[in-house]
């Protein structure tokens, strides 16, 4: 039985726009940016993850950048079977020879059954000879604590790259679900423009997440206020670098109309919520994950559009990924994933 499991391995992977983190035996083993740098001539992948994002906007013509999922679904089918074989090799010694690998993959709510079958494919790329799905928010409940399989509501919103994933959580299903393609690229999006109509400064996607992560803000009061923070771009009249300097209420004003519209969601989601678990909801709350939780304030705005209370998840960057890597122990348990039978 121990030769058999040497030979087994098994890998939990949250596939994100903006990020890919895989788990094996319960330990984060890649944290990378969904992003390959691929050789023109040849077609041969040259870097993946932190390797390319470096080389990401500052390639000449010989080298392309590509970032293979797009709104939270597989856009280059090519470059998203080099970017997972990549990651899988980054394990390094932690990558045994193996026979049998099994891979639990988290998905948004809201994809295509062609969107799916994009994903089987990749994993039949690398030799997966056993591939679960699971959605975004079962994954993120899972991830934070909660008791997917009680009959209590819960509701998650995860803030991804790509999507918004709103659920309503009960009984080992989704019971409602609201999924938009507006998430942390959309809000680098919107600080580009900013930067352009306000300072006449052009700025990459880079500057436009160091913004984000800076000085990123939800509301243009806050109780601890980052410190402003300069930003070098280019002059659009005189084509010379500038340093211009910005401030969190200017990029809260930039992001007002995106997070208007994952308000809009949320409470579309609470209007069509069954009556007896939107009463659990009122005393369980909201649980805010991924990449946009962190945004400054954001948790307070959404607490006084809906009157309710709202939580952030202690590590709302890995919650997703933590929930597939439950789910990939609990497989034969867990009657939500989905297998390549059941699409």
């Amino acid at each position: 039985m121990k030769f058999f499991s040497f030979f087994r391995q098994e890998l939990a992977i949250d596939l994100g726009t903006a990020n890919t983190l895989i788990i094996q035996d319960d330990e984060i083993v890649v944290d990378e940016p969904s992003i390959v740098a691929i050789d023109r001539k040849t077609g041969e992948t040259i870097a993946v993850g932190h390797k390319a994002m470096q080389m990401h906007e500052k390639t000449h013509e010989n080298i392309k950048t590509v970032r293979p999922l797009k709104d939270g679904v597989i856009a280059d089918f090519q470059a998203a079977e080099s970017m997972i074989e990549g990651m899988i090799n980054m394990m390094g010694s932690r990558r045994r020879f193996f026979s049998h690998l099994k891979m639990v993959i988290c998905i948004p709510s809201g994809i295509t059954e062609v969107e799916k079958r994009a994903v089987f494919d990749s994993a039949d790329h690398v030799d997966s000879k056993e591939t679960y799905l699971i959605h975004e928010p079962m994954a993120a409940a899972l991830g934070i604590g909660i008791d997917v399989e009680a009959p209590i509501g819960n509701m998650i919103v995860d803030i991804g790259g790509g999507t918004t994933e709103i659920a309503v959580i009960a009984l080992s299903g989704i019971v409602g679900e609201q999924s938009i393609r507006t998430a942390g690229d959309e809000f680098t999006l919107d600080i580009m423009d900013f930067m352009k109509r306000q300072y006449n400064i052009l700025i990459g996607e880079r500057t436009a997440e160091q913004i984000k992560i800076n000085v990123g803000a939800a509301l243009t009061e806050l109780d601890n206020p980052p410190d402003d923070f300069a930003v070098n771009g280019r002059d659009l009249m005189t084509g010379i670098p500038k340093q211009v300097t910005i401030g969190y209420k200017e990029v809260a004003e930039s992001l007002d109309n995106s997070i208007a519209k994952i308000e809009e969601a949320i409470l579309k989601a609470l209007e069509n919520t069954p009556p007896e678990l939107a009463s659990d909801i009122f005393k369980t709350g909201i649980y805010l994950t991924g990449g946009g939780a962190l945004l400054r304030g954001l948790d307070k705005r959404i607490a006084d559009k809906t009157k309710l209370v709202v939580h952030i998840a202690d590590d709302p960057l890995r919650a997703v990924v933590r929930g597939t890597g439950l789910a990939l122990k609990n497989s034969d348990r867990f009657s939500f994933l989905i297998d390549r039978k059941s699409i």
